[in-house]
């Protein structure tokens, strides 16, 4: 069994393997023909098109995106997450709009896109910024294999609760 990274969706918002390999990148996982384009507008690197119609899927040049997460606290439909496959275990960041808060080092369950619970893993960081709009981005660490299928965390495993 491989343990590469799967990416079980594709689209043009998906980055690489090679280019998750090097660092943060934005993962956009919008995949509806819906007049929206806050993500393409806060994209302080001109790293996500929409192109010509407003209902267009977001386009990420992956070639341009630091995974700065800007766009993901954006996005009304939370449909943006970054991954950084550059270390030994994978870091899957996403906009977190609930409290309690989780706390860097808590040991938490992680989930894919339906809630179903897939590993372990332990929040690494938690942003509040005045640039996310009220919206915390946590990130945490997982098994490389799993950083494409990680999307959330189970807020009842967040010590605490």
């Amino acid at each position: 069994m491989s343990m590469e990274p799967s990416c079980p969706v594709k689209g043009p918002g998906i980055p690489s393997a090679e280019r998750r390999a090097k660092g943060p990148v934005a993962c956009i996982e919008c995949f509806q023909h819906i007049p929206c384009n806050p993500c393409e507008a806060s994209c302080p690197r001109h790293a996500i098109t929409i192109g010509g119609e407003i209902t267009g899927l977001p386009h990420l040049d992956e070639t341009l995106c630091n995974g700065c997460g800007l766009c993901m606290t954006r996005c009304p439909g939370l449909a943006i997450f970054t991954v950084d496959e550059s270390g030994e275990n994978a870091r899957v960041s996403f906009p977190y709009e609930y409290v309690p808060l989780p706390q860097a080092g808590d040991a938490v369950t992680c989930t894919d896109r339906d809630g179903h619970p897939l590993t372990q893993g332990t929040v690494v960081r938690v942003r509040q910024s005045p640039a996310f709009d009220h919206t915390a981005v946590v990130t945490v660490e997982i098994p490389k294999a799993l950083s494409m299928q990680v999307r959330f965390i189970d807020r009842s495993s967040i010590p605490g609760r």
